[in-house]
This record gives structure tokens, C-alpha cells and sequence, in this order.
């Protein structure tokens, strides 16, 4: 047991003494490799610590670089700045300078110039003083105030300026006269004379003929229903009077005028004349007048040879069949002037169908029923306009009355030709009383002036004789007249045509023989 024990406690000893020199062996390693590491990390400590003190130096002079380098660049703005400075005073000093020169030279002008206004203002003195005594002395001569010689050298110098100018008038006038007469009234004549058509008199009435006068109680009807029924459904007046043998059919609107005549034609013919059949028979009248318009309108396109016209223009032409313009039918007028113009187009050597078709629609802004307040001839352009019209047709329409500018070369054609058609004899006729006072009123404008006597209208208002004293009104203030009366008549009256005006200043010697 003690053995056993030695041995163990031998054993444990020698085990421990080999621990213990291995951890000595072990330690000591474990010192060199330390000491190994620490000297390799020294060795590397020193490689890092020298590259990055290079890298550091590196830094710093590239840092250092460009610090020079925006501090060289920031420098050299600043010599530039400052050498723009200099130059701006050195320039300000120059002008400064300059002012401050020319401030004393215009202090210098100034005491110069206010002495040679004084001077100025005493030699005016002298010579006012002077104007004055002269005009003293010539007023003393000539008995005569300054303001009246005045007046009379300007009324002598007025009376010399109207001579000369009427003079200056009527030889243009003359000239004009002698270069354009001949070959204007060749134009016109031979337009006249190729162009023949019939001349139609409309009115607001028109009469029915009926067989005997029974027919006149069934048109009138039981409390007369029938005649009330045949006024509503046409808008037309219905007259039944002791006319013998007749109706009269009464009202401004021709279409309706038509619409009634043949309603009450029918309505008689067929003998059944009560209010249902009056307003059927008044339908289909209607619908067969508006046919028979839109037919009337394509023959009359047709036979002018005018084509590609908007159904609306052509139902408007069509219109004009049962519209008047002074008792001269509106579509026997146009066509009239359509024709017309294709003559003196063709003299002129211009379009012919451009022509035929703004004489045509000349009158077109008369046949709409709800009118605008527009004349007829802009209402007519407008509607040209609309209807995509050419633009010579629509100013020929609308300048037909100079109420629009004429640009081209058909539209004085078309207002030539609208004076001939309705101011040859025959062509129009006017309201009795309108006609006698259109007449008196050319008569009173005339005797208006001064130094007329008497007035004259003849030719049924187309020509106004003007007879003046011979004593109060010389030959020039006759021209003069002459003039002045036929442009206050086309500012202030309305008339068909044109109105010749004629002066006449006669001096008469009388003596009886004893």
C-alpha cells in the first residue's frame, strides 16, 4: 500500500514536473512568439506609419497646389477688379472733369445769352414802337383800320381763290367730259339697245274675278266664317264690296298676295268652300307656290347661263317674281341688269358670268321677309357671303348704293347697269303723293339759296331748272351753284335715277318803241 502509494505520489510528481516544464517550455515559446509577432507588428507599424506620413505629405501638397492655385486665380480677379476700378475713376475723373468744364462754359453762354436778350428785348421795343408809329401814320393816311384792311385783303384773296378754283373745276371737268363722254355713252348705248324687256307695273291689289256675285255670299260664309278662316290662313285682306263681278284681295306680301288669289280660285272652281277646306286648300297652295319658286329660280339661273348657285339664292331668286321694287318687277329688273351688264362686260373685256351673276343677286337683300335693319345691298352681301359667294359678286352686291367701298371692276358695272334699268321712262312709277312731294322738296331745296327766283322740276323729277337774277348772282357763282345743289341733293334727298341740275342766269333789255 505505502508502494502504491509512493509510486502514485511519483507518479503525480513527475506528471506535475512534466507540466510544469511544459508549461515552461510552452511559456518561453509562447515569449518568443510574442516577441516574434510584436516585432513583426513594429516592423509593419513603422512600414504603415511611414506610407501613410507619405500619403499624408502627398495630400498636403496637392492640397497645397490647389490652395495656391484658387488663391493665384482669386488674386488675379482681384488685380482685374481693381484695374476695372481704376479705369471706371480714372473715366469718372474724366467726366467729371469734362462737366465741371462745360458747366463753365454754360455758365459763360448763359451770361452771354441773357445779355443778348436784354439787347433783343429793347431793340423789339424799339421796333414795336416803331411798327406802331408807321401804322399810325398808315392808318392816318389811308383812313382805314388795321382790322378792316385785314378783312379786306382776305375777302379780296377769298374771292380770287373761289374764281380761280371754279375755274380750275370746270376745266377738269371739261377735260373729263371730252375723254370719257364718247366712249361711255357708246357703252351704254349699245347696252341699251341690245337689252329689250318688258316692263311690268305691280301693286298691293289685286282682283278676283268671279262669274256673278252669289259667289260672294259662299265665299263670306254663314257670319262670315269662310272669309275670316281665308283672311287667317293667307294673311290677306279679303275686300267684298259693290264691285261688280270682283274681289279684291289686299295686302303688301305678293307671294301671299298669290297664295290667296289661287287658294280662292280653287276653292271656288271646286264650289266646297268651308274653314277645313280653306286652310287644306291654302296647304297645298303653299307648297306648290314654294315649288313653283324654286322652279322659277333654277329657269332663270339656267337661262342666264349661270350655274353652281346655292338653293337658298336660287329659291330667293325664284322669290323675286312676286316682289317690286317702285312698280318694277324685282326678277324682270335683275335679269334686265343681269343682261345688261353681260353687254358692257363684254365691251370691257371682262368676265361676262361674273357679271350676269352679281347682277343677278343685286337685288337679293330686298326678298328676305324678316328684314334686319340693314339696307338691302350690305343685307344682300351678307347673304352672298354666307352663301359662298365670290368675293367680287358680294362687293358688287354691296356697293351697288355705295354703301360699301368698290374694289373691283364689276361692281361699278352692276351699279351702272341698276341705274339704267330703273331710270329708263317707263321702268318704275311711285306713290302719287310721294312723287309730288319728292317733286316740292327739290323745288324748295333749290329755292334755299340765295339770288334764286324760280325752280323748275320737269321730266317728271329728273331734270330742275334754276333761273337766277341776273343782278344778284355773277356766271362762276352760277357754276358754283350748279355744283353746290347737286351734292347737297345726293346727301339729302332719295330718287330713283340721277337729277340733271341746269342754272340759268339771263339778262333781259327791254325798250318800247314810241
Amino acid at each position: 500500500m505505502e508502494l502504491l502509494i509512493i509510486i502514485v505520489v511519483t507518479a503525480l510528481v513527475s506528471i506535475g514536473l512534466g507540466i510544469l516544464a511544459s508549461t515552461t517550455f510552452l511559456r518561453k515559446a509562447l515569449e518568443r512568439k510574442s516577441l516574434h509577432i510584436l516585432k513583426d507588428a513594429k516592423s509593419e507599424a513603422e512600414v504603415v506609419k511611414k506610407e501613410k506620413i507619405l500619403q499624408a505629405k502627398e495630400k498636403f501638397l496637392q492640397l497645397k497646389s490647389d490652395h495656391e492655385k484658387y488663391v493665384s486665380g482669386k488674386n488675379a480677379e482681384i488685380a482685374n477688379s481693381e484695374n476695372r476700378i481704376k479705369q471706371k475713376e480714372s473715366t469718372i475723373n474724366q467726366k467729371l472733369e469734362e462737366f465741371n468744364r462745360k458747366q463753365k462754359e454754360l455758365s459763360t453762354f448763359k451770361d452771354q445769352l441773357d445779355q443778348q436778350i436784354e439787347i433783343s428785348k429793347r431793340k423789339q421795343a424799339d421796333l414795336d414802337k416803331l411798327y406802331k408809329q408807321q401804322l399810325e401814320q398808315l392808318e392816318s393816311m389811308s383812313e382805314m383800320s388795321v382790322e378792316e384792311a385785314k378783312s379786306q385783303l382776305i375777302e379780296t384773296l377769298k374771292d380770287e381763290a373761289k374764281s380761280e378754283a371754279q375755274s380750275y373745276i370746270k376745266d377738269i371737268m371739261e377735260e373729263a367730259k371730252l375723254s370719257a363722254n364718247k366712249e361711255a355713252r357708246k357703252i351704254v348705248v349699245q347696252s341699251i339697245q341690245r337689252t329689250a324687256t318688258e316692263v311690268a307695273i305691280e301693286n298691293s291689289v289685286s282682283v278676283f274675278p268671279i262669274e256673278n256675285d252669289e259667289i260672294k255670299g259662299r265665299v263670306i260664309g254663314r257670319e262670315g266664317r269662310n272669309i275670316r278662316a281665308l283672311e287667317a290662313a293667307t294673311g290677306i285682306e279679303i275686300i267684298v264690296d259693290d264691285t261688280p263681278e270682283a274681289i279684291i284681295l289686299s295686302g303688301f306680301d305678293p307671294v301671299r298676295r298669290e297664295i290667296a288669289r289661287l287658294s280662292l280660285h280653287k276653292l271656288v272652281s271646286d264650289g266646297r268652300i268651308h274653314p277645313a277646306r280653306i286652310e287644306e286648300v291654302v296647304a297645298k297652295t303653299k307648297k306648290q307656290i314654294d315649288q313653283e319658286i324654286i322652279e322659277i329660280g333654277k329657269r332663270t339661273t339656267i337661262d342666264l347661263g349661270i350655274h353652281n348657285m346655292h338653293h337658298e339664292l336660287v329659291r330667293m331668286v325664284g322669290k323675286m317674281k312676286y316682289r317690286s321694287s317702285y312698280g318694277q318687277n324685282l326678277l324682270q329688273h335683275s335679269k334686265e341688269v343681269a343682261n345688261l351688264a353681260a353687254t358692257m362686260a363684254a365691251e370691257l373685256g371682262l368676265n361676262t358670268k361674273l357679271a350676269k351673276r352679281a347682277a343677278l343677286l343685286h337685288d337679293i337683300g330686298k326678298v328676305p321677309d324678316n328684314e334686319p335693319d340693314l339696307p338691302h345691298a350690305v343685307l344682300g352681301m351678307k347673304l352672298a357671303e354666307k352663301y359662298k359667294e365670290k368675293p367680287e359678286v358680294c362687293n358688287a352686291i354691296g356697293s351697288h348704293h355705295e354703301e360699301v367701298e368698290m374694289d373691283n371692276l364689276i361692281s361699278p358695272i352692276i351699279q351702272v347697269c341698276d341705274a339704267i334699268s330703273g331710270a329708263r321712262p317707263g321702268a318704275r312709277r311711285e306713290v302719287v303723293e310721294a312723287y309730288i312731294k319728292r317733286l316740292n322738296d327739290l323745288e324748295e331745296l333749290a329755292l334755299s339759296y340765295p339770288g334764286v327766283v324760280k325752280t323748275y322740276a320737269i321730266q317728271a323729277g329728273r331734270e330742275l331748272r334754276v333761273i337766277v337774277g341776273s343782278d344778284k348772282i355773277t356766271d362762276k357763282e352760277a357754276e358754283q351753284i350748279s355744283y353746290d345743289l347737286s351734292k347737297k341733293i345726293q346727301t339729302e334727298m332719295t330718287y330713283p335715277g340721277q337729277i340733271k341740275i341746269t342754272v340759268i342766269r339771263e339778262t333781259r333789255a327791254v325798250a318800247f318803241a314810241k
